[in-house]
């Protein structure tokens, strides 16, 4: 592909016109949706009125006039019809560590006998560290098995595995699991499936009814474009609603909650996985985010990003080895994400360098660059853009300056 080829296909895109409805700053080529989504143009207006509206003049009467009340549900409803959920199996609440203790614990309680926790050692941190904890906490000699990699896992599904906890899209490689073939697998061993859809929902088609999947988790700040710290949500199978109890047993997700009741009687809803009282500003904003995927073409979605990845593989190829950098994504657009990764030495520095010329991507240790590639409001022609800045920052040693050797906690 040329840059010819690249104006073409942004001429060619049936998706170009969403770009308009964000906030893109001038001069930035954003190749990092996959942390933080970029901000939909509908989403400040609607936080506004809930603001001075709702909060300002209907006072407390907005749970009820505007809807506050509902909209865990409403909104997990609308990232449901994305994932392929059945109706009232997703519900938006509290944070994606936070739901992943309320499912991890659900799962193994109702998988009794069995010790082991499967997932991967390249796991996003914070489930396994949440699955370290639920361990300990449980007692009974559960524990966490990690497998080195993804060729592994099929070997480890015993009979005394309860949970196979994996995230389907990985957030340093970009690799993508199977969902369907997996869970298939792990339920012939009687083993119970908890996905984490974090690096995948908003970016691809996702069928979790179709899958069979018990549970899954996720967050709403980076695909979908919630906004920093937007409430996560969670999938439970209608098939697990109803049978067990998920630990924070809070008044949300009593069966009558406004009854007051002194005695806990859990909802057998998907509402039983609430818990607290919904954060009303941050549920507003991701459900305004939410209103646009109404019109995505998902398929269409999908194949842009595999086009995006492609391009910028192909272009990187050019000088990939002259540079030292190893792709460690999969070529295979089956096998992977919406996000390309390399290993290379002096990431750290070759990302600050980057941002510095507008090219926002992130790094993740010890040597990982990755560039994410979101669909609805990325073009052909940034990509190739942003190729041609890493080139001459490899080329030039501009990384090499003391600035972008410093560390900071966020990049």
């Amino acid at each position: 592909m040329t840059r010819i080829d690249a104006t073409h296909q942004d001429e060619t895109d049936t998706l170009r016109h969403f770009r308009e409805r964000f906030e893109l700053p001038e001069g930035v080529i954003y190749l990092d949706g996959n942390s933080l989504g970029a901000l939909p143009k509908t989403v400040k207006a609607r936080v506004a009125r809930t603001i001075s509206e709702e909060w300002g003049e209907q006072l407390i009467r907005s749970w009820n006039t505007a809807g506050w009340v509902h909209l865990p549900q409403q909104v997990g409803g609308k990232i449901g019809r994305l994932v392929g959920a059945q109706d009232g199996s997703v519900v938006s609440a509290d944070s994606t560590s936070i739901n992943l203790f309320k499912v991890l614990s659900a799962a193994l309680s109702l998988n009794p006998g069995r010790s082991k926790i499967v997932s991967e050692r390249e796991n996003f941190p914070t489930d396994l560290y949440i699955a370290q904890g639920v361990a300990r906490q449980i007692g009974q000699d559960h524990r966490l098995v990690l497998s080195e990699k993804p060729a592994d896992i099929p070997a480890m599904l015993d009979e005394d595995v309860a949970v196979l906890m994996l995230t389907h899209v990985n957030y340093r490689t970009g690799y993508r699991h199977d969902m369907a073939a997996i869970t298939k697998a792990a339920h012939e061993k009687g083993i119970l499936v908890i996905w984490d859809l974090a690096h995948s929902a908003g970016a691809m088609a996702i069928d979790l009814a179709g899958a069979g999947a018990d549970f899954a988790i996720g967050c709403g700040y980076k695909y979908l474009n919630g906004g920093p710290g937007a409430p996560a949500f969670l999938y439970v199978n209608p098939r697990h609603q109803g049978g067990f109890r998920q630990p924070l047993s809070g008044w949300f997700g009593h069966r009558a909650p406004f009854a007051f009741e002194a005695a806990y009687a859990p909802s057998n809803s998907i509402d039983q996985y609430l818990c607290g009282t919904p954060q009303v500003l941050g549920m507003v904003a991701m459900d305004e985010a939410l209103a646009l995927w109404e019109e995505v073409d998902m398929n269409a979605l999908r194949a842009k990003s595999v086009a995006l990845c492609d391009f910028f593989i192909q272009e990187v190829d050019s000088f990939a080895d002259e540079f030292g950098l190893k792709l460690v994504t999969p070529r295979n657009p089956d096998q992977r994400g919406s996000q390309v990764s390399y290993s290379c030495d002096n990431g750290y520095a070759i990302m600050q360098a980057l941002i510095a010329r507008g090219v926002i991507g992130d790094f993740r240790a010890p040597d990982i660059i990755r560039f994410g590639f979101t669909p609805l409001y990325l073009s052909f022609a940034e990509v190739s853009e942003a190729v041609a800045i890493l080139k001459e920052i490899l080329a030039t040693r501009a990384w090499d300056a003391p600035e972008h050797k410093v560390r900071g906690a966020v990049t």
